[in-house]
């Protein structure tokens, strides 16, 4: 039986998303469309080999939280990767603490860093649309 393994079998990367209301969509919409943050996570980590296993949607949630550290402690988290430092910035309330508690613990955190999709009246009205109907069954096709 062949042992061996190549750096990118089985990286198991949490995505984190910022979880920022929609009244903030005019100004800054990427950070409002969950989805955008999502996808630019999931391309990331399929460039790389890896598997995106769980997404966190978080709003200045503490470094210590035990949401943030479960699958780490269960050895089920090797990375976190984020879509760009502001996106960091909101999901927790201290981006350098959990910077520091990541590094503390031996888990990687990084940013994706790729193109933001760009965003016309249209496209912010879908984003709208979407996260404004959630209950009605709109899938955002």
């Amino acid at each position: 039986m062949d042992e061996t393994r190549t750096d990118t079998d089985d990286v198991r990367v949490v995505a984190i998303a910022a979880l920022i209301p929609l009244e903030e969509l005019d100004r800054d919409p990427f950070l409002v469309d969950i989805r955008s943050q999502y996808a630019m996570c999931v391309r990331w980590a399929a460039d790389k080999g890896y598997a995106v296993t769980r997404q966190l949607v978080l709003n200045g949630l503490r470094a210590d939280h035990c949401a943030l550290w479960a699958g780490v402690d269960a050895g089920a988290v090797d990375v976190f990767v984020v879509p760009n430092q502001r996106v960091l910035e909101r999901a927790l309330a201290r981006a350098d603490d959990f910077a520091a508690e990541c590094e503390r613990r031996g888990v990687r955190l990084e940013t994706a860093e790729l193109d933001e999709p760009v965003y016309t009246a249209q496209t912010k009205a879908d984003v709208h649309r979407r996260l404004s109907m959630p209950t009605a069954g709109y899938d955002g096709c």
